[in-house]
């Protein structure tokens, strides 16, 4: 296991640093076997420092997870453009690096094998799944607008759950079988899919 030098950081720096040991440590030895101690030493700090900013291994792990939400939502959210260019990018950056690889998926398999069972991570998971899907949702909305097609709330609802159902099979896919399929093979079966849906282009020979 790495071990990262110490140096001094500001509180928030720090708090981060800890945040990304704890999710190396998920990621190789699982939610069970990250202790704090192993964090610590990934951290390259005390185990009482660690203590100093988490009260507990259930908090540090609360807030891993929702690093972990926050790196699969908020690049996708904060894509640009018009509306056709936001919904294919919104797309694809969900179906490529560095959303989609063997560490994400490492994690979230890690993290929702819990999320039944515990109810604080069962909120931020819920939490982010209406981000997500409430972007993705707002995306649709002003693509079937300028597209001339019906763009009621319920419509875009709709849509937006079974486009996030599509991407997410695929994403588990990509990362868990990437090598399988084609450079881009992914992303352009999801274009045709959610075309297919919505029955008009959103641009995909673009791609």
């Amino acid at each position: 296991m790495n071990r990262r030098a110490f140096h001094r950081a500001p509180e928030g720096e720090r708090r981060q640093e800890l945040i990304e040991a704890t999710l190396d440590c998920i990621a190789e030895f699982g939610l069970k076997g990250a202790t704090v101690r192993q964090i610590a030493i990934r951290a390259g700090v005390t185990a009482g420092l660690v203590r100093h900013y988490f009260e507990s291994k259930d908090q540090m792990v609360a807030e891993a997870y929702r690093a972990v939400i926050a790196s699969l939502t908020d690049k996708a959210a904060h894509v640009e453009g018009d509306p056709e260019t936001r919904l294919r990018d919104f797309i694809a950056i969900n179906l490529t690096e560095p959303v989609a690889d063997s560490r994400s998926i490492s994690l979230w398999a890690a993290f929702i094998s819990q999320v039944r069972v515990d109810p604080i991570l069962a909120e931020i998971h819920r939490d982010g799944y209406l981000t997500f899907r409430n972007t993705l949702q707002d995306l649709l909305a002003d693509f079937l607008a300028v597209k001339n097609k019906p763009a009621d709330a319920e419509t875009c609802r709709a849509y937006a759950i079974a486009i996030n159902g599509l991407v997410d099979g695929l994403w588990i896919e990509g990362c868990l079988a990437g090598d399988l399929f084609r450079e881009g093979e992914l992303v352009a079966i999801a274009m045709a899919s959610v075309e297919a849906l919505l029955g008009t282009s959103i641009g995909s020979d673009k791609q």
